[in-house]
């Protein structure tokens, strides 16, 4: 592709990007809005008078209409201001900047996990002739699959939290020890272990069963038969010819799944205790912080339109057959 379709490709994307994150703020906007209760009572307490309720109120913009606090609202994000969090009393880019990186690190070592495993159990399910680990490798995917989030994590906490005492309950470090250097490396990597597997295990089954179907899909394409029939070891051949090619899907599927992981984890942060983007947004909602919950949906629907538009140029740079449209 050349430089000047790239860029026209890029404000293709950008034009649709817009609709798509404004379409979101103003849902997440009203939804949290229109939900039952008030914040200013977290604010002002319970004790107050109704004067100094509505005075609170006017404080903050919430005795307006809801169309006036959404275009004032609108216009501040477009300053990148994203406003004051009423739980935190803090701005909330500040709010979201703290607790992002334990979002990215769980959703990535959970992608990390689910998008290898898988593709490796799904590549060996296909090319192994034992009938039995490929009807084995399905069947547990398909249980993986139909397990909900919060099942899984209390059965993983049970077993090897509550029983044998492997790793912890909850937590991203130890409470009570204060590690640095290596040591904090190991000890944030053994809290850890548990979310991960718990919110790798949907993906790791979808990965299981598009791996295999692409495996096998490729394993009938001519050119690696004609591979085959020139007297290529068949080890080359998967390596060289079939797993190359059977990347493909799997790219799409990574950036469709991939902000998912890393910011949409909040009954697995929320179970861990794991104080991410995902606990972050629970707990505002609880509390009805409007500020902060928009905020995180904007945050969260950017990086949906930026990662899916970098999976289709990886796409297209991968396989040059694919044309960016």
């Amino acid at each position: 592709m050349s430089r000047h379709a790239l860029l026209q490709w890029t404000l293709r994307r950008l034009l649709i990007a817009v609709p798509v994150v404004i379409g979101v703020t103003a849902l997440a906007f009203t939804l949290i809005h229109l939900a039952p209760g008030d914040p200013i009572y977290l604010l002002a307490g319970d004790g107050g008078s109704p004067a100094y309720y509505a005075e609170m109120r006017a404080k903050y913009g919430l005795d307006r209409p809801l169309v006036e606090q959404f275009v004032r609202y609108a216009r501040a994000v477009l300053t990148l201001d994203l406003g004051y969090s009423f739980l935190y009393q803090a701005r909330v880019s500040s709010v979201l900047r703290d607790h992002l990186p334990a979002s990215l690190l769980l959703g990535s070592v959970a992608l990390a996990i689910a998008t290898l495993g898988g593709f490796v159990i799904g590549t060996l399910a296909a090319v192994w002739p034992s009938r039995t680990f490929d009807r084995t490798a399905r069947a547990v995917a398909s249980v993986m699959y139909a397990a909900p989030v919060f099942w899984t994590g209390q059965m993983l906490i049970l077993v090897f939290a509550v029983k044998t005492h492997w790793f912890p309950v909850a937590g991203m470090t130890s409470a009570c020890d204060v590690h640095s250097g290596f040591a904090y490396a190991v000890d944030l990597a053994w809290h850890l272990t548990l979310p991960a597997i718990a919110l790798s295990l949907t993906f790791l089954a979808v990965v299981i069963r598009v791996s295999r179907a692409s495996v096998l899909e490729t394993m009938r394409e001519p050119f690696v038969g004609a591979a085959a029939a020139r007297g290529l070891r068949a080890i080359h051949v998967l390596r060289r010819h079939v797993i190359r090619h059977s990347w493909m899907p799997l790219v799409a599927l990574v950036g469709q799944h991939a902000t998912g992981l890393v910011t949409g984890a909040a009954l697995t942060e929320t179970l861990f205790g794991w104080p991410g983007l995902g606990f972050l947004v629970f707990h505002a909602s609880i509390h009805r912080d409007y500020p902060l919950v928009t905020g995180a949906f904007v945050l969260i629907s950017a990086g949906v339109v930026l990662l899916n538009a970098l999976t289709d140029a990886i796409g297209a740079w991968l396989d040059p057959r694919i044309r960016l449209v």
